[in-house]
């Protein structure tokens, strides 16, 4: 192919080549390359984020079984004693969350119970704005904590994403920031540039690379170091799963897909520090015990089989897994066999640094405010201990102010 027409095929084809990633991945390797060249990172620690969408019925995940005013509350919702799975004399878990309850036993998590923030919000929107920005909405919003803090590394995953978004959701709040853009995927196979495969696009695109630059075309010089970028990375991530072999086997779900797509990453020393992924269908107003059920099935067998696949790998003290929601239930039940939006409820962690039990204690259900819990411990102290605990970080930047972590990481 002559210079000319291989210039000429690169212009027809760089744009969507740029934009297979959802328009955010090849500004993020060209940056992820800036700071792989200044790199002076002393943690290949990961964190793995699961959003429970929609707010999380919190005692019918950690249930008070022998407490009365739950029963009371709750004469159709409530769990008895018998259906759940033990975690103290007071407290048991959702029969559905057998994979937590492995978990628990084995010593890799921890509840953390009575988790909230002050003068609560009701609003999906609105409560998982804080949760994400950890800022009020009368403060400016411009970049969430997770994207604070990849702006505070100065490698933030080498040459490769430093984290990643998976699912077909809109990307998290908590992850935009100033300067550093993440990814999100659907699935590996789709985390590709069209055309990629093709030499002749690979020899066009290296061309227009090295072509002389600064001529004032702007638009030209992004898609010329962007694109070169985004090849290095498609090819880089396109082909990291291709050596993954594992005898865990995964439950047939979203969660356990994505999760899996995690492990093939990890399992091909993708130096990625974040991932996030959400799972919906929390917000039970009706008829809520089937779709509890099934929804805490996932999240335990899905996590479950995540961590006994990073144990294989080997990697079992580098990955710690964080689950919340943005808010709990109203205590009592309403009219439609469901609960309505409520505020305080559990955090869990996952993984072999974690110190394993409960934290904190439940909220009592005789000392209702409005008829919902009332929080003791702020989410942003639970993020403080991620931050500072688990990344060795400091967090008062990060967090918009000075938080105390909670003790839930093993020195």
């Amino acid at each position: 192919m002559a210079q000319n027409s291989r210039r000429s095929f690169l212009k027809n084809s760089a744009g969507s080549a740029v934009l297979t990633f959802g328009g955010f991945a090849p500004v993020a390797l060209q940056q992820a390359a800036v700071r792989a060249a200044n790199s002076d990172s002393t943690t290949d620690r990961v964190l793995v984020v699961i959003e429970l969408a929609g707010g999380n019925d919190g005692l019918n995940t950690v249930i008070p079984f022998a407490d009365d005013t739950y029963r009371q509350l709750r004469p159709k919702l409530a769990v008895a004693k018998s259906d759940t799975l033990a975690i103290n004399g007071e407290l048991g878990f959702h029969s559905g969350l057998r994979g937590f309850a492995d978990l628990l036993e084995a010593g890799k998590l921890a509840i953390v119970q009575g988790i909230g923030y002050p003068d609560p919000n009701r609003s999906h929107f609105e409560s998982m704005d804080i949760w994400h920005t950890c800022q009020r909405k009368k403060e400016v919003r411009t970049d969430g904590w997770l994207g604070r803090f990849l702006e505070e590394q100065t490698n933030a995953g080498g040459g490769d994403p430093s984290a990643l978004h998976l699912g077909h959701d809109k990307q998290p709040f908590s992850l935009m920031s100033r300067n550093v853009r993440v990814p999100s995927i659907r699935s590996l196979e789709q985390f590709r540039l069209q055309g990629a495969d093709d030499a002749d696009f690979r020899k066009a695109v290296q061309e227009l690379a090295d072509a002389r630059r600064g001529e004032g075309n702007d638009l030209l010089n992004f898609v010329q170091s962007s694109t070169s970028s985004a090849i290095t990375a498609s090819e880089r991530l396109s082909s990291s799963g291709k050596t993954y072999a594992s005898t865990v086997a995964y439950p047939k779900n979203g969660l356990g897909e994505q999760l899996q797509t995690v492990a093939r990453l990890m399992s091909s020393g993708l130096k990625t520090a974040i991932y996030y992924l959400q799972l919906n269908g929390f917000d039970t107003h009706s008829q809520q015990s089937d779709a509890h059920e099934g929804l805490l099935r996932q999240l335990g067998d899905s996590v479950k089989a995540f961590l006994d696949d990073v144990g294989q790998m080997k990697k079992s003290d580098a990955v710690t897994v964080m689950a919340f929601s943005e808010f709990g239930r109203r205590v009592e039940e309403n009219a439609s066999e469901g609960t309505d939006h409520g505020t305080a409820g559990p955090m869990f962690l996952a993984g072999n640094s974690v110190k394993s039990g409960l934290v904190g204690e439940l909220p009592s259900l005789q000392k209702l405010k409005d008829g919902d819990l009332q929080h003791h411990t702020d989410f942003r102290q639970v993020y403080a201990a991620v931050i500072e605990d688990w990344f060795q970080c400091e967090s008062s930047n990060i967090l918009k102010g000075d938080f105390k972590p909670v003790d839930v990481f093993r020195s």
